[in-house]
């Protein structure tokens, strides 16, 4: 896989803001958002586009891939920040002039829905981009200290990362002992398993997937699960490393199910590959930043995460 890495991102650069997916109901959250940017010393520019709606998108197709490109092309944009989730990034991907990513190479940060992009993205270009914190989700209010330093760090410098230590002394638990090295790839499940299929997922073959969820009961997590499986993914794979799957367990006493921790051992535990799960990223307030096709290190044994190389120029 060939990889490109963005250059550096310097207090003074401006951050290029853009909706991919949908808008925040309350739009001051964009606002908010942009004076912690300028706060710290970075310049912004708002998308034109951004803080539209069309039904649960932000903006037409049109509209939100024209910002989307507008960001790669100008020059003056260091670093590319999306303002949340939601759904429609799929929407663009048979859309997006790769040739001008790939000639424009910058920091792309987002999560959630944006996977899909991040995974199209690296797949056609070789970009590495950035699982990281969302403008009017993480900066917008109280930012976390631990998501807001190593999301800096890792984009602020060029040296490698290190061990991913987690927030609060949270530990990271094994499912399957061993250990890897090799490039991470991966996102929110729903999104990856989208792509299956398609042109726009990056090969699988000895990588390390990440996964995270949110919202998805567990029979929805065994079907996107048993889809990594009968697409032979999981045979693939060097090793597997689960976010946050937050709100993903069945609150209803009444109904009959598995819980997610038996949905998932039904389908990893038996890998002869190393997993772990409790990797604090996702849809949670303190989150770590997992730059998309850096090379990491897993220890399933001894339970950690190294990032081995840096991840901009």
């Amino acid at each position: 896989m060939k990889i490109i890495k963005p250059k550096k991102l310097s207090k003074g650069d401006v951050i290029g803001i853009i909706s991919p997916a949908s808008s925040p109901d309350d739009l001051l959250k964009i606002e908010n958002g942009v004076k912690y940017l300028e706060k710290l010393g970075y310049r912004t520019e708002v998308g034109k586009n951004v803080g539209k709606y069309h039904g649960y998108l932000a903006g037409t197709d049109e509209e939100r891939l024209e910002d989307f490109h507008y960001m790669f092309k100008n020059k003056n944009i260091k670093a590319i920040m999306c303002v949340r989730g939601g759904y429609g990034s799929p929407r663009l991907l048979d859309k997006i002039d790769f040739k001008l990513v790939e000639k424009n190479p910058k920091i792309f940060i987002g999560y959630s829905d944006i996977t899909a992009l991040q995974l199209a993205i690296l797949k056609k270009t070789g970009l590495v981009t950035f699982a990281g914190p969302m403008l009017a989700v993480d900066f917008s209010d109280e930012v976390s200290a631990y998501t807001e330093e190593m999301f800096w760090s890792i984009i602020t410098s060029n040296k490698k990362f290190g061990k991913v230590e987690m927030p609060d002394d949270e530990k990271i638990f094994s499912l399957v002992n061993g250990n890897a090295k090799a490039r991470i790839v991966g996102g929110n499940l729903a999104l990856f398993t989208s792509l299956i299929g398609s042109e726009y997922l990056p090969i699988m073959k000895d990588k390390i997937l990440f996964l995270e969820e949110v919202g998805e009961m567990p029979y929805r997590i065994d079907r996107m699960l048993n889809q990594l499986k009968i697409s032979k993914i999981l045979k693939q794979v060097k090793g597997i490393i689960l976010g946050a799957f937050n709100d993903c367990n069945e609150t209803d006493p009444t109904k009959r199910t598995l819980t997610l921790g038996e949905v998932i051992s039904d389908y990893l535990e038996n890998l002869n590959v190393p997993v772990i799960y409790n990797f604090k990223h996702g849809h949670i307030k303190d989150s770590a930043t997992i730059p998309f096709g850096i090379m990491v290190k897993l220890n399933a044994s001894r339970n950690f995460v190294e990032i081995v190389e840096n991840a901009v120029s």
